[in-house]
């Protein structure tokens, strides 16, 4: 254990030169991590689109263990797991773990909700479906694109981004997955057939949407349909479900299921 501001990476290493390895960010909250096991069996699936060797889960389970010990149980956190391929010049694969506060943008997402402005990618629904060399669903560290749209987003005047296809479904946000509710269903954009990262909070919120008297299913929409949903959220494991108030300039919400959503969450509405 070291301070964060600590050097643990080679100057070589593929995760500072070229982002070429697979992380996993997740909530800690009351001293625990909150669905370690999906966090891990997610990392598993995208190391092996990278064809790299993670360390055995039980390596990475101790390694999360060492990294909360310490940590106070009443302060709210995100631990990100991370693996490179390892030096450039070759060897093992590095591993490491970092642990930070939830920040304050994150938060105020969470209470507040966020403005949206959509943004194509170009490229039809199902392109990267069918083409493992474009790594579909994994979960890299190559994150330039996702950060640089984010900033975009904020010289628009918006909070974040949610990505379109070229022929003008909705898939995913730069950081977190879109779930929406029509009429008593709770919906999310199916990952096997765009290509998006599969998402674990999306995953749970739907596997657990009978317990708030709906019914879920994963289809496809375009950004239009949304404005009449029931209720539109950016989730994700650090800033748990982030309403969004407002897509391409038009109001949306705020929803009154909002609070319920984060309770089935256990994040604070």
């Amino acid at each position: 254990m070291v301070p964060a501001d600590t050097p643990v990476l080679r100057a070589d290493d593929l995760a500072a030169v070229r982002g070429d390895g697979v992380f996993e960010t997740i909530h800690l909250r009351s001293g625990s991590l909150w669905q370690l096991d999906a966090h891990l069996d997610r990392m598993e699936r995208s190391a092996a689109r990278l064809e790299i060797a993670l360390p055995p889960r039980a390596a990475l389970e101790e390694l999360a263990s060492q990294a909360v010990a310490e940590w106070p149980t009443e302060l709210e956190g995100a631990l990100r797991l991370a693996c490179s391929r390892g030096p450039e010049s070759g060897g093992s694969p590095t591993v490491w773990a970092t642990l930070n506060t939830i920040n304050e943008k994150q938060l105020r997402g969470r209470r507040e909700g966020v403005t949206v402005r959509t943004l194509s990618l170009g490229y039809p629904v199902d392109a990267r479906s069918g083409l493992p060399a474009l790594l579909a669903g994994a979960k890299t560290l190559s994150y330039a694109v996702n950060m640089a749209c984010q900033r975009w987003a904020a010289a628009e005047g918006a909070d974040d981004v949610l990505w379109v296809s070229g022929d003008g479904y909705a898939l995913e946000a730069p950081t977190s997955t879109l779930v929406w509710l029509t009429d008593g269903v709770l919906r999310t954009v199916p990952p096997e057939q765009t290509g998006i990262l599969a998402g674990t909070t999306s995953a749970y919120l739907l596997a657990h949407a009978g317990e708030l008297g709906w019914t879920a299913e994963e289809r496809l929409v375009r950004p239009a349909d949304l404005h009449t949903a029931d209720g539109v959220w950016l989730t994700s494991s650090a800033r748990g479900p982030a309403e969004v108030r407002a897509l391409d300039g038009v109001p949306l919400g705020p929803s009154p299921e909002t609070p319920r959503i984060a309770k089935l969450l256990g994040f604070p509405a």
